[in-house]
């Protein structure tokens, strides 16, 4: 007998020395989950990577039902809140350069009652088209000057997301009128008047950078 108990005492010390090396699986991506946690839950698997995520650890995470792939490329952790805004996030996520703009800024503002079922994105010039498969996206290529004139940047579930202010936007509808349609410009514009924090001659700012002021002042006038 004493001998079975001596048996079992060193059977037990080997399982609590294995255990002792062997980590548990919340202590095993415990570092990991901290890097996502400091950067709002949701990162970029390159960023993941260069924040020091083995690129096989995001993948086993992601099998271990740690992460949530959100989109090509965009992780999240599982723990964290869904996203609010997860469409305008994944874009600037994916597309750094891209400011969102006309429907997209306009939906956002609550500028008009149109539903976006794209993402209206624009991007400097000989930039090479988004290969974004989702959320879809409307490409609008401008110069340089313009595409980062007007920009504002709010975050959003802890990402930075640029999208044009509201008076550039208004003033872009009438500027691409022809893609966006005449009637959402003037939609736009009547909800901006209407707004309390209007502010016209800032309007009229970003009307004359978009050569669009000759054409906004006669609704303009018609409108105060």
């Amino acid at each position: 007998m004493p001998w079975k108990g001596k048996e079992n005492l060193c059977i037990s010390l080997k399982i609590h020395r294995f255990s002792c090396i062997i980590p548990s699986m919340a202590d095993k991506y415990a570092s990991y989950k901290t890097i996502f946690k400091k950067h709002e839950g949701i990162l970029r698997a390159t960023e993941a990577i260069r924040l020091g995520i083995p690129e096989h650890i995001v993948y086993e995470m992601v099998e271990k039902g740690e992460l949530v792939r959100e989109a090509r490329g965009i992780y999240r952790l599982a723990e964290s809140e869904m996203p609010s805004n997860p469409d305008l996030v994944q874009v600037s996520l994916l597309v750094p350069k891209a400011v969102i703009c006309l429907i997209s800024a306009l939906y956002f503002y609550e500028l008009t009652t149109q539903i976006p079922h794209s993402i209206y994105v624009a991007v400097p010039q000989n930039t090479p088209r988004p290969r974004v498969k989702y959320p879809p996206l409307k490409v609008f290529w401008v110069t340089k000057s313009l595409h980062s004139v007007g920009v504002d940047v709010h975050v959003l579930d802890g990402v930075k997301v640029k999208i044009y202010n509201r008076e550039k936007t208004v003033t872009d509808c009438f500027k691409f009128r022809n893609r966006v349609g005449e009637d959402v410009a003037l939609e736009a514009l009547k909800d901006y008047i209407r707004q309390p924090k209007m502010d016209v001659h800032k309007l009229l700012e970003y009307a004359k950078i978009n050569r669009v002021e000759k054409l906004m002042t006669p609704y303009l006038k018609s409108l105060l």
